[in-house]
């Protein structure tokens, strides 16, 4: 099969299945990983698609205020944003979205910015304390994540609702974590 048509065939399988994983596309093909990367690269470049953890999903019309990776609305309280260095700025739902999206973009990102989940003021993420799993319903990704500015106030919180509290890149690496295995992130709609 030549590369033309296995990137139809890869087309017509996402606009029955919504998002594929890449292990999954090289088994019904028959080819190797690298290959599907080789397939789907002209694919991502022409906003066909769009690259998830682990797979590809259609690229979907997206709104200014879409979440740059799991496409649902950001206009909440704890969005956050990161800036390129090419000064491009992308919008994130929540923080799980954020540190997912940093961890595919890393080599890219100028600066990552977040809210403070109480004080509701802008903050570094990488300046931030992450909370995760705390017994409080956000209604947005899994596994839910709060930023704070203070230690002090991550802890008063974690000490009401339970979680566990991490720094930026202990927070990266706990997500990717969580998340191994899964073609996208958990979001509730």
């Amino acid at each position: 099969m030549l590369p033309i048509e296995r990137q139809r065939q890869i087309l017509s399988w996402l606009k029955k299945e919504d998002t594929l994983s890449i292990t999954d596309i090289s088994r019904r093909l028959s080819v190797s990983e690298m290959t599907v990367y080789r397939d789907i690269k002209p694919l991502i470049e022409e906003n066909e698609i769009v690259k998830t953890t682990g797979g590809i999903t259609l690229m979907k019309k997206i709104s200014s205020n879409s979440c740059a990776y799991c496409l649902r609305q950001s206009e909440n309280r704890h969005s956050v944003q990161i800036i390129t260095n090419d000064l491009k700025v992308e919008q994130l739902c929540c923080p799980h979205c954020g540190l997912l999206h940093y961890a595919d973009i890393k080599s890219e990102v100028s600066q990552i910015i977040c809210r403070d989940f109480l004080k509701n003021t802008t903050i570094s993420a990488r300046m931030a304390y992450f909370l995760f799993d705390a017994d409080f319903e956000l209604n947005c990704c899994l596994p839910q994540v709060i930023a704070f500015e203070s230690e002090k106030h991550a802890k008063q919180f974690q000490k009401g609702f339970g979680g566990t509290i991490f720094r930026f890149e202990a927070a990266v690496s706990e997500i990717l974590l969580r998340m191994s295995g899964n073609t996208g992130c958990s979001c509730k709609y």
